[in-house]
């Protein structure tokens, strides 16, 4: 059952948010990435590419306290609706800096794993992201407002203007005891006074850079080197 509910969009710190959740106590903490290292979490969530389905979210997110990143956070009003006892945390950054980021995850992401030169230890994380593809498509569609093909950045003036409407819709649907609209930038206090832990003592906030790792991990996945999600590498 999820205690917490990440409500942002990618790429707003959503890889920090993962690490301070788990190292609240609030993990195991569903992401992107549990998607697409899981052939088996990639299919629980595939249904949902169509708004017929009625999801089951204690099977789509089974063994999880909490959540961040699409593809859970896409669905926040409905996880809010299903879990009314848990907490919603809404993550945001500049926009500008925002959508730059949003480019690189594309650029070296989506772009570059359809490409043909890729190494056999990449067929998992394919397999699971075209298995996944109708979903990811119906959330940029719906989230981003955009018709951009699977893999091409869409335009940025549109995009900043989802991204600005998304965070006003979240905060004007919930009410304000219910929400945090958190800044990983802003460090432990606000999101432990909100969750009601305390404070980790004598340890920074976990700052991930999720753009450099997506590269870096691309690019160890291309030369057919193991890498384990969220894209450490493994020994």
């Amino acid at each position: 059952m999820l205690t917490v509910i990440g409500a942002g969009f990618p790429r707003t710190g959503t890889s920090s948010m993962k690490a301070a959740l788990e190292r609240l106590g609030f993990g195991p903490c569903h992401h992107m990435f549990d998607v697409g290292s899981n052939s088996d979490r990639a299919k629980r969530w595939a249904p949902l590419a169509s708004h017929d389905t009625v999801p089951d979210w204690e099977y789509v997110l089974e063994g999880f306290r909490s959540s961040v990143d699409w593809p859970a956070s896409f669905f926040w009003r409905e996880l809010a609706e299903a879990y009314p006892e848990a907490k919603v945390v809404l993550t945001v950054r500049d926009p500008q800096s925002w959508f730059a980021s949003m480019r690189t995850l594309i650029d070296n992401g989506p772009a570059r794993l359809q490409s043909e030169k890729l190494a056999p230890e990449m067929a998992g994380l394919v397999e699971n992201m075209m298995t996944t593809r109708p979903l990811l498509e119906r959330m940029i569609r719906e989230g981003l407002g955009s018709d951009s093909p699977f893999g091409v950045v869409p335009d940025e003036k549109e995009t900043i203007a989802a991204f600005e409407r998304h965070i006003v819709t979240v905060r004007e649907s919930l009410p304000a005891e219910r929400l945090l609209v958190f800044d990983v930038r802003e460090g432990w206090e606000p999101l432990c006074r909100f969750l009601g832990v305390d404070v980790p003592e004598e340890e920074p906030f976990p700052h991930l850079n999720d753009s450099k790792m997506m590269e870096e991990s691309i690019e160890r996945l291309m030369k057919g080197e193991k890498v384990g999600l969220p894209f450490h590498p493994v020994e």
